[in-house]
C-alpha cells in the first residue's frame, strides 16, 4: 500500500562523541529514521536542526556527515532534520506486502523502510555499532567467495559484492544501516538492511542504478545459501570478538595505571579498613597493587569468553539442517570469513544445537558483569579514600576535572568514579537482560538475539569509554596525601594488633580499651604501662614490620 505524498521522513543524524569519550575511534555517523503517519494538522514535525559546532573547519552538518576518520579536536553531537517525500526523488521497491516509495539517494531499500516503521524502540540503530556492521558485511562477503568458487554466483556478481563489502568494511555506508538494533524477527530486519545496501553499493560498483534488482538481487545474491539464522549470529559473533579488543586495552591501561600508583606509594603508610573500622596498617601501594591485580585478572577472563565466539554456526541455514545451500558450502564460508576478518573461526559440531543455543553470550554477559562489580567497587573505594577534604577519609587527592556545585562554591566532587559506578550499574542490568533472553528462546531458534546484541555491544562499548575514562582523568593523576595517612595510622586503635603478639591479647586489648575512652595514642599507652620500650616499640612498628608476615617473641619478666 502507498503512503501519501506528503508523508515526512524525520531522519535523526547521531554522530559519535568520540573524542570525549575516547570510545568509538571508529564511531560513524549514522542514521535513524521515524516514519510518520502524515503531517500532523498540516505542518511539517520540527526537530533541532542546528549543529554545535567544535572543530576546526567548517560545521557538521547531515550533509557534510560522512564516515570520516573523527579527529582529536572535533565534538560532533546529534543532528536532527526532517524531509518531506513529496520533495525528493524517490525509487519505487516492492515486497510481498506491496509496493513502496524509497528515497532515491538511501542504500537501504523496502526491507529496511518497514523494520525502520515496525520498531522505533530504542534510537539505536545497528549502525551505532561499526564493528556489528563490519562483520556483517564480512559474512556477505565470505558468502559470495564461497558461492563463487561453488559456482553458484557468477565472477562478476561475486566481484561486485566483494567490493560493496570491503568499501563497507572500510567505513563507508554505516549511516545506512538504520533500522533499530531492537527488533523483532530474530535479525531478519538486522539482516535484510545489510542485504539491501551491499546489493546497492554493489550496484553501483556495476555501473548500475540502486534498486535494479534484476542486475543484482539483495536476497538472490547477497543472501545465497544464508538465513538470518546463521548470518546474524555468526556475524554477531564475530562483532563481539572485535568489541572485546578494545575493552581488553582499556582494561591493560587502567591496570598499568594502578600499578604504576602502586610503585609511587610503596612507602605511603596508612590504616586499612574493614566493615568500615579500623583495622591494620598497610601502605597506599598495597591498595592499588590489589586494584592492578584484580583487573588484569579480568582480561584473561575476557580472552577466555571470547573465544567461545569462534565458534558459529554459518551454513546452517534456517534451523541447522543446511537447507538451501550447498553440502561443501559451510566449510569454504567459514574458512574464507576466517581469511577475510583474521579471526580462527570454526564451524559448529551441531550446527541445529549452535543455532539455537546462547550459552557463549551468557557465559561473555557474566563476565563482563564481572568486570563492572569489580570496577564499581574499585570506584567505591576511590570515593571513599578522597571523600573530604576536611570531614573525610582524605587519604588520596583525585584530580579536580569540573565544578562540583552550582550553590557550594569551591566543592569538587568525585564525578569520574561515579560515571563509572552508574555504567557499571548498567552493564550489570544488560546481564540480567542477556539471561532472560537466553532462557526466553524456544525449538529451533531463540527470536531475542537482537536484543542479547544490543545488550553485548552497547555493554562493551561503555564499559570501554568508562574504563579508559576512569585511567586518563582520574587514576593517572591520583595523589596521596602522607600526611593525613601517618596521622590516621598513627592515632588508629588498629596499632595495637601489632602489638598483639608481642604484650598479649589482654594486655593489648586494654590498651586499646583505654586509647578509645580516653582518646589517646596507643604508642602512648604502652609505653606509660612500661609493656615495651621506646626501642621496642618502634621496632614493632615499623613499615615492614606492620604490612608484612612478621612475629617478635612475646616479652617475658
Amino acid at each position: 500500500m502507498l503512503r501519501r505524498a506528503t508523508d515526512l521522513v524525520a531522519i535523526r543524524v547521531l554522530l559519535a562523541h568520540a573524542n570525549a569519550f575516547r570510545v568509538c575511534r571508529e564511531a560513524k555517523p549514522i542514521l535513524i529514521m521515524r516514519y510518520l503517519n502524515g503531517p500532523r494538522q498540516g505542518s511539517i514535525i520540527r526537530h533541532a536542526t542546528s549543529t554545535l559546532p567544535y572543530r576546526k573547519g567548517p560545521p557538521v552538518t547531515a550533509d557534510t556527515a560522512t564516515a570520516e576518520t573523527l579527529t582529536g579536536d572535533t565534538l560532533q553531537v546529534a543532528t536532527t532534520q526532517t524531509i518531506e517525500l513529496s520533495r525528493v526523488t524517490t525509487r519505487r521497491e516492492h515486497d510481498l506486502l506491496g509496493e513502496r516509495d524509497v528515497p532515491s539517494n538511501a542504500y537501504w531499500g523496502v526491507h529496511t523502510m518497514r523494520a525502520v516503521e515496525n520498531f522505533p524502540m530504542t534510537g539505536v540503530p545497528v549502525g551505532h555499532f561499526s564493528n556489528f556492521v563490519r562483520a556483517l558485511v564480512y559474512v556477505k562477503q565470505a558468502a559470495a567467495r564461497a558461492n563463487k568458487r561453488l559456482g553458484y554466483l557468477s565472477a562478476a556478481k561475486a566481484d561486485a559484492i566483494e567490493r560493496a563489502c570491503t568499501i563497507i568494511a572500510e567505513g563507508r555506508y554505516h549511516d545506512q544501516f538504520v533500522v533499530d538494533a531492537v527488533q523483532g524477527g530474530a535479525g531478519t530486519s538486522t539482516n535484510m538492511n545489510t542485504n539491501e545496501v551491499v546489493a546497492n553499493v554493489a550496484l553501483e560498483v556495476m555501473g548500475k542504478a540502486k534498486g535494479d534488482y534484476a542486475a543484482l538481487h539483495p536476497n538472490d545474491d547477497v543472501n545465497m545459501s544464508q538465513s538470518t539464522n546463521d548470518a546474524y549470529p555468526t556475524a554477531l559473533r564475530l562483532a563481539v570478538i572485535f568489541a572485546a579488543e578494545p575493552l581488553i586495552a582499556a582494561l591493560d591501561e587502567l591496570a598499568y595505571a594502578f600499578k604504576a600508583k602502586a610503585v609511587e606509594f610503596s612507602d605511603v603508610l596508612k590504616i586499612g579498613r574493614t566493615q568500615l573500622q579500623d583495622a591494620v596498617p598497610m601502605t597506599l601501594g598495597q591498595e592499588f597493587d590489589a586494584f592492578f591485580v584484580t583487573i588484569k585478572e579480568d582480561v584473561s577472563r575476557i580472552r577466555e569468553a571470547a573465544a567461545l565466539f569462534r565458534e558459529v554456526n554459518l551454513g546452517a541455514t534456517a534451523i541447522g539442517t543446511g537447507i538451501t545451500a550447498d553440502p561443501r558450502y559451510a566449510a569454504l564460508a567459514i574458512e574464507e570469513l576466517s581469511r577475510i576478518s583474521k579471526q580462527p573461526m570454526v564451524p559448529a559440531s551441531n550446527l541445529i544445537e549452535a543455532t539455537s543455543d546462547m550459552g557463549a553470550f551468557v557465559l561473555f554477559s557474566g563476565v563482563l558483569k564481572r568486570v563492572a562489580v569489580k570496577l564499581s567497587k574499585i570506584c567505591n573505594d576511590l570515593r571513599l579514600l578522597s571523600s573530604g577534604p576536611r570531614a573525610g577519609f582524605a587519604e588520596i587527592r583525585l584530580p579536580a576535572v569540573q565544578a562540583g556545585s552550582s550553590i557550594m562554591p569551591g566543592k569538587v566532587n568525585p564525578v569520574i568514579p561515579e560515571v563509572v559506578n552508574q555504567v557499571a550499574f548498567i552493564v550489570i542490568g544488560h546481564d540480567l537482560t542477556v539471561t532472560m533472553c537466553a532462557e526466553g528462546g524456544q525449538l529451533q531458534l531463540n527470536a531475542f538475539e537482537p536484543t542479547i546484541g544490543y545488550c553485548l555491544l552497547a555493554s562493551l562499548r561503555q564499559l570501554t569509554a568508562a574504563i579508559t575514562t576512569l585511567t586518563t582523568r582520574c587514576v593517572n593523576g591520583i595523589e596521596a596525601d602522607r600526611e593525613r595517612c601517618r596521622a590516621l595510622v598513627e592515632d588508629s586503635i588498629g596499632l595495637v594488633t601489632a602489638l598483639n603478639p608481642t604484650i598479649g591479647y589482654e594486655a593489648s586489648s586494654r590498651v586499646a580499651k583505654r586509647a578509645l575512652n580516653e582518646k589517646r595514642k596507643v604508642a602512648d599507652i604502652v609505653l606509660e604501662e612500661g609493656l615495651l620500650t621506646r626501642t621496642q616499640l618502634d621496632e614493632l612498628l615499623k613499615l615492614e614490620t606492620m604490612t608484612a608476615p612478621s612475629r617478635h617473641p612475646a616479652r617475658t619478666g
